[in-house]
């Protein structure tokens, strides 16, 4: 790991590829880590690229720089998070590819700064809005059983002391067809230790719904996400047909929020982790939409 320092975090990240190569920053997803990247960050070395992949705030070695600063987990703020670890490593303008949180942050960054974002990538979520008021249809909304668990205090608790089980669960829930290998797990699941993990997951969740309160360190950014939701970056959308936490539907039919080229691709077979279960592919068409 390398590690930078931003106004709010020291950021832990790994770096692959040449130095002056284009930069592509890849955001993982909860409950995740840098991991996640093991197959497509090489892909993309071995292309040229500068590959920047962070652990998110609340995640593996990366911290809050003071105890007074609010463990946030609120979409904008890990937006931000992206154009501070940019500006730190003097990039103007950048590739972004992301995964569940991941994606939400690449969105909302090609949203906020289309001058800094060349190309977006986002896996397992697609497009839409950032309003808790959004609807939901009933078979989403049990998809969603953990983000109203989160709501309540016990499912708080169960956040902070059965993590692993919890994620262990979600992993088996989102990919139904995929076996993935228990060591693999266990070395992600180290990054759930940060000792910011629970609060920045659990503020994550309610925020998105209104039931918690934004930093006010981000409300321009807030205040932007509100009034625009059409995205002038070119963005490819990766979706498993068998996914478990967001269902491919909510993926559909987003056309009309791109006003740059967007490609939204289906893949048969494969459930929440495509970076994970079909790592060739995945690198495939994000190395041919980066072009």
């Amino acid at each position: 790991m390398q590690f930078l320092t931003t106004e709010r975090l020291h950021i832990a990240y790994r770096e692959y590829g040449p130095p002056q190569g284009a930069p592509v920053f890849l955001l993982h997803g909860w409950p995740d880590d840098v991991h996640t990247w093991n197959a497509l960050a090489p892909a993309l070395a071995e292309q040229g690229y500068r590959v920047l992949a962070p652990s998110l705030r609340g995640s593996g070695d990366t911290r809050f720089r003071d105890s007074d600063i609010p463990r946030s987990g609120q979409l904008s703020a890990l937006a931000q998070d992206v154009f501070d670890m940019a500006l730190a490593l003097d990039i103007s303008r950048f590739r972004v590819v992301g995964h569940d949180w991941g994606a939400r942050a690449a969105y909302n960054a090609a949203l906020l700064a289309p001058e800094k974002v060349e190309r977006c990538v986002g896996i397992s979520v697609g497009w839409g809005s950032n309003d808790p008021h959004q609807t939901l249809s009933l078979a989403q909304a049990r998809n969603y059983w953990y983000h109203w668990y989160m709501a309540t205090e016990r499912g708080a608790v169960a956040v902070r002391k059965e993590r692993r089980e919890l994620a262990h669960l979600l992993w088996q829930t989102w990919s139904p067809g995929w076996q993935f290998n228990e060591a693999d797990f266990r070395t992600t699941a180290h990054a759930f230790d940060n000792p910011d993990w629970t609060s920045v997951t659990v503020h994550s969740y309610r925020h998105r719904w209104g039931w918690a309160e934004s930093d006010p360190y981000y409300s321009a950014l807030e205040a932007e996400l509100r009034r625009n939701s059409v995205i002038a970056v070119p963005t490819l959308t990766l979706h498993g047909a068998l996914d478990g936490a967001n269902a491919p539907a909510t993926s559909e039919q987003r056309e009309h929020l791109f006003s740059a080229p967007y490609r939204r691709l289906l893949l048969d077979g494969v459930g929440h982790f495509p970076q994970r279960e079909q790592p060739a592919r995945v690198a495939q068409e994000v190395i041919a939409w980066l072009r």
